[in-house]
């Protein structure tokens, strides 16, 4: 499996309120229709969608540890195995820190294609999902 952690950024909230949305997908479903997500459809432990040619590719909550830890994998029909968990620490009152590691189960032209890719874009990720919740986008 190939492990990345994005880095730590910082968020202007109690974890409490970040657990409350990262661990619905239903609140995910405006940020889907401004990414232009085909077909998306939403539990609140689930997702799916088109995406890049894959029809119904999903993800689902596989476990939830409240205004900590949140693990999510893909559905059968995403072509390789992965996890993402998202860890949540407050370390003073609204200041909430959160990593996303991803570990992910490559074949070998995979990860060639987009090995050096992960880090950045997790990294980007984990700066996306901070500025969203400190209001900068």
């Amino acid at each position: 499996m190939t492990t990345v952690e994005s880095k730590i950024v910082s968020i202007k909230r109690i974890d409490e309120d970040i657990y409350k949305i990262l661990s619905n997908f239903q609140n995910f479903s405006p940020m889907a229709q401004q990414a232009q997500l085909e077909n998306w459809q939403a539990g609140e432990d689930w997702c799916e969608f088109d995406a890049q040619g894959i029809k119904g590719a999903g993800l689902r909550i596989i476990d939830k540890e409240p205004y900590k830890t949140i693990k999510i994998t893909g559905n059968d029909k995403i072509p390789f195995e992965f996890f993402i968990w998202i860890q949540l620490k407050m370390v003073a009152p609204y200041d909430t820190r959160l990593k996303i590691t991803l570990k992910a189960k490559l074949n070998m032209m995979l990860k060639m294609m987009v090995g050096k890719k992960l880090q950045s874009g997790m990294d980007a990720l984990a700066d996306q999902m901070a500025a969203a919740f400190n209001g900068q986008m």
